[in-house]
């Protein structure tokens, strides 16, 4: 019983003392371009813990910072990969979707060096609203959800290369942008608190 009783304090203790984040970008492109009002053919937002940190789409071909800290903290070379990923989409005569979302989740436990530490990513892939692709960052191999996904999840699976790359961007770059990103708007808290 009293093992029982310390095992759940020390684990409500442990669940208080970690501060998670997540970082998530969300991608939409369309085969063509759609005349109607606010549809573009890419658009790109980036949410830090939910909130829109900035904003990209085929029309404005900027990005445009939706949090104060995101414009002052950030340089020009920051649009690069979006301007990247904005090009590469399939161009066809009948219109589909492709929508991507990859980010990362970690935690900084107190008493720690502030550093966050990885805990799970996404790389997920859906084509003309169903889910196709989402990479499994437990085991670095792709899920096919979609029997017609199966083809390009061997392929993928077959080229470590890949998995690897994809691995290594959610558990190390992703969470270094994440690190940055809270950072940046922790640092602007601090600031307007003692404005006042």
């Amino acid at each position: 019983m009293y093992s029982i009783l310390t095992f759940l304090i020390v684990g409500t203790l442990w669940t208080v003392n970690c501060e998670q984040h997540s970082l998530t970008y969300i991608y939409t492109a369309f085969s063509k371009p759609i005349d109607l009002p606010g549809i573009h053919v890419f658009t790109a937002m980036g949410l830090l813990d939910g909130r829109m940190i900035d904003y990209y789409d085929s029309s404005l071909k900027k990005k445009i910072p939706m949090q104060p800290w995101m414009e002052e903290k950030l340089d020009k070379d920051w649009t690069t990969g979006i301007k990247a990923r904005s090009h590469a989409r399939a161009r066809s005569s009948e219109l589909h979707i492709l929508q991507w979302r990859d980010g990362c989740t970690a935690e900084n436990r107190a008493g720690d060096d502030k550093s966050l530490k990885f805990i799970s990513g996404k790389d997920e892939y859906s084509y003309d609203g169903d889910d196709f692709l989402a990479f499994d960052d437990k085991n670095k191999r792709w899920i096919a959800p979609n029997p017609l996904a199966l083809p390009t999840k061997r392929k993928w699976d077959e080229v470590k290369m890949l998995n690897d790359y994809t691995q290594g961007y959610l558990e190390r770059e992703c969470v270094n942008w994440l690190s940055k990103f809270v950072g940046y708007e922790e640092e602007d808290i601090s600031f307007k608190n003692s404005e006042y």
